[in-house]
């Protein structure tokens, strides 16, 4: 990865041309509590899209001189960027989709700072104030498409996975992207960028223009998980809860494939949305899928989310090895099912609004070692409880695995202790050691050391 940089200034092109002073005062304050850190963090990640560091805390050091800085002109405003990775120009110019970028990082963050945060309109203490946010967020960043039958397939799985998986994902978004599907991910490389590189060819070869390939991102995650260039639409949800509730109410249809603790925690989410007893009878279709040497992944997968939850919860997706085209057909029955389910009873096509989400998958979950310590890791307690404290168990260990803040809290206090029954450690246990062995939680070729510690 090169470190040359360079020094800039950035035009808005159709994303957020003007602010007020108070909103340029904010972006301009560097003492603590002001936007301009998050703003400079989340800008210096979209500038290292393409490259293939996925440390947070790494990324910060190493472009520490890099800044950015929001300058008012008589016509709207600029972005001053100095010390930016020079891998996001080409000749001097800005590459225009990182542009974009950086400037729906800017237009999310002013958003949420001015109208959510602290607004009295919209009560984050209550369920339904948590998804009235989600659903403004996304309204106010021009990504949601009511006038368009269901067709948005979320694809998740890791950032640095195999060649082998990357390709099978690609084929899997080339099949999805000849139906007329359209793809979301979290945005990054691995298996969020391979789905969506294949569906822009599948959606050539049809003719389809104006292919939707949204990107959902949170401040945590972005340095670890940059942007990647294919991505048209993109949101940044100020945190990780916030996020994953915006894929469960935009999506249509779920596709997984092999990938780590952050993938893990996503599956673990759904299902415990998908495993209230509220949701029962609303489709929600979940298919995991990769190469054929992803089998025993999958099984591994199969049996710890089964110990942990019953073996009803396999009602609930499907496994398909080696396959793109029964994945891309079992997707698109199931985006038909959803379909005529929200026609049925006049819900809207764009946001899933009858779901359901327990308040304990929308609270933000600090990764503190106070926090990890205490999570109820036991079967006293409803099946879709346990699942949404499993999926803090996961968020916590991809905190201490990328995330900035993660990393410094177990190299000040030593590693997390994660405690539980013996019946959901022990295949937890087997699990994390399956993902250690794979080269799950990082990039290939680099050791891992485990930020966590399992006490029965």
């Amino acid at each position: 990865m090169s470190n040359d940089v360079i020094d800039a200034r950035v035009v808005p092109e159709g994303r957020l041309e003007v602010l007020s002073r108070l909103e340029v005062s904010k972006l301009l304050d560097t003492s603590r509590g002001g936007l301009h850190q998050l703003f400079r963090n989340c800008s210096l990640a979209v500038l290292n899209c393409g490259n293939t560091l996925d440390d947070g805390k790494e990324l910060l050091e190493r472009y520490r001189s890099f800044d950015i800085r929001v300058v008012p002109e008589e016509r709207g405003i600029q972005l001053e960027v100095k010390g930016a990775p020079a891998t996001a120009f080409v000749d001097g110019q800005m590459i225009k989709g990182i542009s974009e970028h950086l400037f729906a990082v800017l237009r999310d963050l002013v958003y949420v700072s001015d109208e959510i945060m602290g607004n009295p309109a919209i009560d984050l203490d209550s369920s339904t104030g948590i998804t009235n946010a989600v659903f403004h967020i996304l309204r106010n960043a021009d990504i949601l498409r009511p006038l368009t039958d269901p067709k948005l397939v979320v694809c998740w799985g890791g950032h640095s996975i195999s060649r082998n998986e990357y390709d099978y994902s690609k084929l899997v978004g080339y099949q999805l992207g000849l139906r007329g599907l359209d793809i979301c991910t979290g945005c990054g490389p691995g298996a969020m960028k391979g789905p969506m590189k294949g569906a822009t060819i599948g959606h050539a070869k049809q003719r389809i223009s104006g292919g939707q390939y949204l990107g959902i991102s949170e401040p945590g995650i972005i340095a670890a998980e940059s942007p990647n260039p294919i991505v048209n639409d993109l949101v940044i949800m100020p945190d990780i809860e916030k996020r994953l509730e915006a894929f469960v109410r935009t999506g249509h249809a779920f596709v997984v494939f092999p990938g780590g603790v952050g993938t893990a925690e996503e599956v673990l989410y759904l299902l415990g949305v998908l495993l209230h007893p509220e949701n029962a009878s609303i489709p929600v279709p979940l298919i995991l899928t990769g190469p054929a040497e992803a089998k025993d992944y999958f099984a591994e997968i199969d049996r710890f989310v089964v110990a942990a939850l019953g073996t009803e919860v396999r009602k609930h997706y499907q496994i398909i090895v080696n396959d793109p085209v029964a994945v891309a057909r079992s997707v698109l029955a199931g985006v038909q099912r959803v379909a005529d389910f929200r026609t049925e009873r006049g819900d809207a096509y764009y946001f899933n609004w009858a779901l359901s989400v327990d308040r304990e998958l929308q609270a933000p979950f600090a990764p503190t070692h106070d926090n990890m310590r205490n999570l109820n890791l036991s079967k006293n307690q409803d099946r879709h409880q346990l699942a949404a404290n499993l999926r803090r168990a996961f968020s916590g260990v991809v905190a201490g695995n990328v995330k900035d803040e993660g990393i410094r809290a177990v190299e000040q206090h030593g590693d997390f202790e994660i405690r539980g029954e013996s019946s959901i450690l022990d295949p937890l246990d087997s699990l994390l050691a399956s993902f250690v062995a794979q080269q799950r939680m990082k990039l290939p070729g680099k050791a891992y050391k485990p930020c966590y510690r399992l006490i029965k």
